[in-house]
């Protein structure tokens, strides 16, 4: 591999204009496609499988018309201090607001508070409902602005008017802070090269990567059914990873520069040694991402994929870009340690008069190797302790309870708490299907008064039967928050009573609602958590073999990762959960953790952990396959790529936690927890554990089974063939 892809840089280099000309070809063409595609909405949310979604579809085949899986919105009226909502002024106010909700295209029905009895016992605060023909992710923007307006009009009449429900749901956006972050990393950049021209490079090409991923999921959202929120990630990662690998060439680059080569040959080494680690990083973010898909959540797997096509965008814009775009640089990119006008060459004659003081990758890596056992045993410790708050992990999906305080949503589910009781927000609806019932009627009266008896109920709604009088609905108002455990309770409850109903009358029982169908996505990801585990880390162990050709330090780089995973999910329960620093990341609510959490800490914290690791780890094995003693290769690995490594791990911290300034609760949890992460796993696992462990394994970590050793492909990626290239161009030169 090390040496297609030197060819692959030096013509990347050599035919820089036809490379650059592909790269902005293909830019325009997916900006076009972005501009000229139809608007698409948030993807159509469904999750195969559960017993919610069943209910779901079937509540479409017997009860058709009534959308049962549409948007929602309660408009929540209070009336002013010392009146009540009974009376004839803002009773007029209500009904004309109900009136002109129900004038909207997209509406199918709006209950009157009045005749649906939605008024509080104590008369102060009163709700009407609108049920959409599409779901909250697919309303049209006319029908939200309709809503809005509508709220407004009564406002202006005297009455404290809030919407909660999900109709109202919009596409996240991120703060000034994620602009901050990549202004971090230019800094970085700056810092680490000492020139303008080379930290530009990497943020060129990862800003066109982005480009050309996030257009291309624009220009296909509407024929793909890609939701608005499928690019947030593809945005987040390729960025991340885009600037680290073309920060890893660009730095290679000029350490070949400094050796004193061509720039034309210094650039094909670079790609062909750096490239290959870059190759085998991106193999392992692809496969976590792509991995998503075992989880069986088809907005999750589109996320995956198209996180999986960024990063793929990435890998190749490194490998082509940065080589062509380096020949245009010329010489204004320096060779390493060289910061002035003076010619690289000059400056290591300079160096060989004085004698060159160590780096601090390398003082640290000496240090490591001398006191293993101590870095290792207050490593180990450090993330063991950060792991504590996981044990106290709580699982849900947010609700406009977990909204901020400010938002429209968060006032309407607490003028709703504060009449109705907390469980009002978050009803249950439970479908009876009496089809193979010889007395369905019995049948749902039975279910109703099976669910009068469980604790936690505080109504249960007459039986709602359809036309055929075959199904029924039933709506049941928990006592507790929608995500209580108490809540979560319940529906086991009821599912479980349904078993013993379908023995006496043949009636299935399904509990569905945005209530059941959140407890159902939390328990579907927690069973998917360990398949997927074993999946990706499997595969990604089976490449890191094929990497080193090593068995002990794939194994290695598998159980630090999990060590970094479980640090970062207690700092997020820390946080997110408990409220430590909750002001401090503008968290206005706490509650349990995001079920996708987990499950999106193991793919791409993984993922990512392997560049750490492959970038590192590479550099001393091809240090220890030329002739270098186990310990020594481990400084020389450091000497050369810890500054490097540095680099990319705070840029790739910057950039997540540029996203903590989101507005979405997913968005800013998902941002702190890979910020996080990355320090736990660049700065603990890969800086201090993995050469602790190196060090004490010595020639050990390299051991690999002769007959495996034959088995597997030589992929080359420490550059072997490339120095024997080298050696026989030289032999031939001397004989000439």
């Amino acid at each position: 591999m090390a040496t297609f892809l030197y060819k692959l840089g030096r013509i990347s280099f050599r035919r820089r204009h036809f490379v650059a000309l592909i790269w902005v070809a293909l830019l325009t063409l997916a900006g076009v496609g972005a501009a000229s595609a139809p608007a698409a909405g948030n993807s159509s949310f469904s999750i195969p499988g559960t017993e919610a979604q069943k209910a779901f579809d079937l509540l479409e085949q017997r009860f058709p018309g009534t959308s049962a899986d549409g948007a929602t919105a309660r408009v929540v009226f209070k009336a002013p201090s010392g009146e009540k909502m009974t009376e004839p002024g803002n009773k007029a106010t209500v009904q004309e607001t109900v009136k002109e909700l129900a004038d909207g295209s997209e509406v199918v029905r709006v209950t009157d508070p009045y005749q649906a009895k939605a008024v509080s016992k104590d008369g102060t605060v009163a709700y009407a409902q609108v049920s959409y023909k599409v779901s909250g992710m697919e309303l049209e923007d006319s029908s939200r602005d309709a809503l809005e307006d509508s709220a407004q009009d009564a406002r202006k009449a005297g009455l404290t008017v809030d919407i909660g429900g999900d109709a109202l749901q919009t596409v996240p956006h991120t703060g000034t802070t994620e602009i901050i972050g990549i202004a971090v990393a230019a800094v970085v950049l700056v810092i680490t090269f000492g020139s303008l021209i080379a930290a530009g490079l990497p943020l060129l090409t990862a800003l066109i990567g982005v480009g050309i991923g996030v257009s291309s999921i624009t220009a296909l959202a509407s024929a793909l059914d890609l939701g608005s929120t499928t690019s947030t990630l593809a945005m987040m990662i390729g960025l991340a990873v885009g600037i680290d690998y073309a920060l890893f060439i660009v730095s290679r680059y000029r350490a070949e520069l400094a050796e004193g080569r061509d720039r034309e040959d210094a650039a094909g080494r670079a790609v062909g040694t750096a490239g290959s680690a870059v190759v085998f990083a991106g193999l392992t973010v692809v496969i976590a991402l792509v991995g998503l898909s075992v989880v069986n959540i088809p907005m999750l797997t589109k996320m995956g994929v198209a996180a999986a096509g960024t990063v793929a965008i990435a890998v190749l814009i490194a490998l082509t870009m940065i080589p062509a775009l380096l020949g245009y640089a010329g010489r204004r990119v320096k060779p390493a340690g060289e910061k002035g006008k003076l010619l690289g060459r000059a400056k290591a004659q300079e160096k060989q008069d004085k004698p060159v003081k160590p780096n601090l990758g390398t003082r640290w890596a000496s240090f490591v190797v001398r006191r293993p056992v101590a870095v290792l045993l207050l490593g180990v410790v450090g993330l063991g302790a950060a792991a504590v708050p996981a044990a106290s992990l709580e699982l849900g999906l947010p609700d406009d309870g977990s909204q901020p305080t400010s938002t429209t949503q968060r006032r309407a589910y607490d003028l709703l708490s504060e009449g109705f009781g907390p469980g009002f927000n978050g009803p249950l609806m439970v479908v009876v299907d009496a089809k193979d019932s010889d007395d369905p009627k019995a049948a749902f009266t039975a279910v109703g008064d099976e669910i009068k008896g469980l604790e936690d109920v505080v109504t249960v709604t007459p039986p709602a039967p359809n036309k055929a009088g075959d199904t029924a609905t039933i709506t049941v108002i928990p006592d507790s928050k929608p995500s209580s455990v108490a809540t979560e309770d319940l529906v086991h409850s009821i599912r479980g009573k349904g078993a013993g109903i379908k023995a006496d009358s043949d009636a299935n029982v399904l509990v569905t609602g945005q209530t059941a169908m959140n407890i159902d996505v939390s328990e579907k990801l927690n069973d998917a958590l360990i398949p997927y585990l074993v999946l990706v880390v499997g595969l990604a162990f089976l490449l890191l073999i094929v990497v080193f050709r090593s068995i002990l330090v794939p194994l290695k780089a598998a159980l630090g990762f999990l060590l970094s995973v479980m640090a970062a999910l207690g700092a997020v329960v820390a946080v997110f959960q408990w409220g430590w620093l909750a002001d401090v990341m503008g968290v206005e609510q706490t509650g349990p953790v995001m079920s996708m959490m987990p499950i999106f800490m193991v793919g791409v914290v993984f993922g990512l952990a392997m560049d750490y690791e492959v970038f590192l780890v590479t550099r001393m094995r091809e240090a220890y396959v030329h002739g270098e003693k186990a310990g020594q290769a481990v400084v020389t690995g450091f000497r050369h790529g810890a500054r490097v490594v540095t680099a990319a791990a705070v840029i790739m911290m910057a950039v997540f936690a540029g996203f903590i300034g989101s507005s979405e609760s997913m968005v800013k949890m998902i941002g702190f927890g890979l910020a996080i992460a990355v320090f736990f796993d660049a700065f603990v696992v890969r800086m201090a554990i993995v050469p602790a462990v190196l060090a004490l394994l010595g020639r050990k970590a390299w051991w690999l089974p002769r007959w495996l050793d034959r088995a597997l492909p030589n992929v080359d990626v420490e550059g072997q063939g490339l120095r024997s290239a080298s050696g026989d161009q030289d032999k031939e030169l001397v004989r000439a």
